[in-house]
């Protein structure tokens, strides 16, 4: 009898791990396009796919500007001949691309000695690059390198594909290297510009980090700090490719006396590195979501904590989307009953090895749990510097990073500009075309 027993358990405990081993090879299986879910993720009652009704139409609009007028006359049937009757005019706009030519500009200037200044002397036009002649002498215009840097770090095109681009599009030939070249030309004239969108960094109330792997000759790390939209303040992004992810590293960056709130994941190098920080709540979820799978039955059924560490997050959550509507006094007094369910659910330890886990996690972060209800503009998590994040991780996967620093900072500069750009919906091309030619006293 003993025996049979201890086979019902061993059998028992085998179809336990080989399920865990199951769900393992689920989460880490590839996901096919666009992006697999499992069954149990998947909503029962999906939405209708489109616009909510009542939504207003969408098409293209008739353009104001027309420069080309064609009639196609319809004189009789063209099947028999016959007479037509009430002949009525069907119109249609044909919004077309036309081939594309570069305009090339034969540029003459003159130099000279000047015998009152003892020194050579030249003359100069708003349209050029650089002083170089000879086999230099056929150079890209600021408009052209401006387009190729929209496309390859606005767009996400690679050195190949841009120059691709510019040959199909605008008859413009030129080599990767000639244009990873032109790139690293364009980032040291608007080197003055980059210390500027650090400024603008550190005036924001709230920034966003993270960083990911990055390859320079070598394994080093990106930094990506960003800012939402302020009533104060448009958003901006700056990304920096570092030797190490360290506290000097981060410090360099953002100083220990920023007064700011920086918003991050819980990696250890952020801790106390500012005096006011947010630990993103998604990371904190995903934590919890583990806890619960690690979580002794017995212990969860006996006491739900968990679930109440659950429903603190998401009650802080639904207190910052409601604070707009809340006048300061309700708004304090709601956020003092967090804090004390906060104290209550985080300050004694648990017997379960799961809920500890989960509880030291948050008890580290205590001090900053609810910072982000603080700042207006915060968020509760770290969505934003991961999203701008994105652009970066796909070009290194198609790049593979940089080779030389001086590549690196090519790269950084473009990059910061061109998720810069994007945030605030203007037009890297514009901004960038300016900084690239000569100056007429340069």
């Amino acid at each position: 009898m003993v025996m049979q027993e201890q086979i019902a358990e061993l059998r028992a405990e085998v179809r336990r791990l080989q399920e865990r081993v199951a769900e393992l090879e689920e989460q880490n299986r590839p996901p096919s396009a666009p992006f697999r879910r499992r069954e149990e993720q998947r909503k029962a009652t999906p939405k209708k796919p489109g616009r909510a009704p009542g939504h207003p139409g969408s098409y293209r609009r008739v353009p104001e500007v027309v420069d080309e007028q064609i009639e196609v006359p319809l004189p009789c049937c063209p099947h028999c001949a016959g007479a037509l009757d009430k002949l009525t005019p069907v119109e249609q706009w044909i919004e077309e691309l036309l081939p594309a030519t570069p305009h090339i500009t034969h540029l003459t200037t003159y130099e000279g000695y000047c015998s009152h200044c003892e020194k050579l002397v030249q003359s100069r036009h708003p349209r050029q690059m650089s002083r170089a002649s000879g086999c230099a002498g056929v150079q890209l215009g600021a408009r052209a390198v401006a387009i190729a840097a929209e496309l390859k770090h606005g767009l996400g095109l690679t050195l190949r594909k841009t120059c691709r681009t510019l040959s199909l599009m605008g008859g413009l030939h030129v080599s990767p290297g000639g244009l990873a070249q032109a790139f690293q030309r364009a980032a040291a004239k608007i080197a003055d510009e980059e210390d500027k969108l650090r400024m603008q960094i550190l005036r924001a109330p709230v920034v966003h980090a993270d960083e990911t792997s990055w390859w320079q000759n070598g394994p080093c790390s990106l930094w990506v700090f960003t800012t939402p939209e302020s009533p104060k303040q448009m958003a901006t992004t700056l990304y920096r490719v570092v030797a190490h992810r360290d506290r000097a590293t981060l410090q360099s960056i953002i100083p220990p006396d920023w007064p700011g709130l920086l918003v991050s994941d819980c990696l250890a190098v952020y801790d106390t590195a500012t005096a006011r920080q947010h630990k993103c709540y998604a990371h904190h979820l995903r934590a919890l979501k583990t806890a619960r799978r690690d979580e002794n039955p017995q212990a969860g059924a006996a006491e739900p904590w968990l679930e109440k560490a659950g429903a603190f997050f998401k009650a802080a959550m639904e207190l910052k989307e409601r604070q707009p509507r809340l006048d300061a006094t309700e708004c304090a007094a709601q956020r003092a009953i967090l804090e004390t369910r906060a104290n209550e659910l985080f300050k004694t330890e648990r017997s379960d090895p799961a809920q500890e886990r989960f509880r030291r996690r948050i008890a580290k972060q205590r001090d900053h749990l609810l910072a982000f209800l603080d700042e207006p503009v915060a968020d509760a998590t770290n969505n934003l510097a991961e999203r701008q994040l994105r652009p970066a991780v796909i070009a290194r996967k198609l790049s593979c990073g940089n080779k030389t620093a001086r590549g690196s900072a090519a790269w950084q500069a473009l990059a910061s500009f061109a998720a810069t750009c994007n945030q605030r919906s203007s037009d890297l091309t514009a901004f960038l075309a300016p900084f690239l030619t000569l100056s007429p006293a340069g």
